[in-house]
């Protein structure tokens, strides 16, 4: 017996396949690329996070060096300012010690032969002769200034004594003068000789023709 089903029932459909469109295609590539872009973006962040710790702990270390550095630069040059300061004096002591004039070498050297018991009263100087005058109390002591006044490099030997007399004492006690020796003395100095200079080449012919010379 057939039996037909009047009522028409529900068929199962059957499953279609889902078809992507050209432009969902596109969409899902580019959706695809940009996850991949981040991720790899991500990855490539969080790889470079330990070299970054890395360079900003030796920028760190540097800029601790720099400084270090620059402090000791600073002290260097400190202490060249000081070197160049103590070189400028020294310089200056030496080029006073060197151009000392004949004036205050003859100063110094009178200064020194000055013994006890007497004292000057002046000295001129005119051009290379000095003369100089004082008072002694004895005569020992005038000729120990003669003396010491020749025993130096600044005045010519012999020392003349130009003048000479004997100043009686006056008065008694405390308000009396005593006898006093008035001297006056004169010496040439001793200016040195300026030096000459003879070329290289002249003073090495002038030896060969010496050489070459017969005795």
């Amino acid at each position: 017996m057939i039996r037909i089903n009047l009522l028409g029932g529900e068929r199962k459909k059957a499953p279609r396949a889902v078809v992507f469109g050209a432009s969902q295609r596109l969409t899902l590539v580019c959706s695809l690329i940009v996850i991949g872009a981040a991720c790899g973006v991500g990855w490539w962040y969080w790889s470079l996070s330990p070299a970054s710790s890395q360079v900003d702990a030796e920028i760190a270390a540097a800029e601790q060096e720099a400084a270090r550095l620059r402090s000791m630069m600073a002290e260097v040059d400190a202490f060249e300012a000081q070197r160049a300061q103590i070189q400028e004096r020294v310089a200056l002591i030496e080029e006073l010690r060197g151009g000392q004039s004949l004036p205050v070498q003859l100063l110094d050297h009178v200064s020194r032969s000055l013994p006890d018991m007497l004292w000057l009263t002046s000295m001129t100087q005119d051009a290379t002769q000095v003369t100089i005058a004082g008072n002694s109390r004895t005569l020992i002591a005038l000729s120990d200034f003669v003396g010491n006044l020749g025993g130096g490099s600044v005045l010519r030997r012999p020392i003349e004594i130009v003048d000479s007399r004997v100043r009686e004492a006056s008065g008694n006690g405390p308000n009396a003068t005593p006898e006093l020796i008035q001297f006056t003395v004169r010496a040439q100095l001793n200016r040195p000789a300026p030096k000459v200079e003879v070329p290289a080449g002249r003073g090495a012919r002038g030896a060969r023709g010496r050489q070459g010379a017969p005795r």
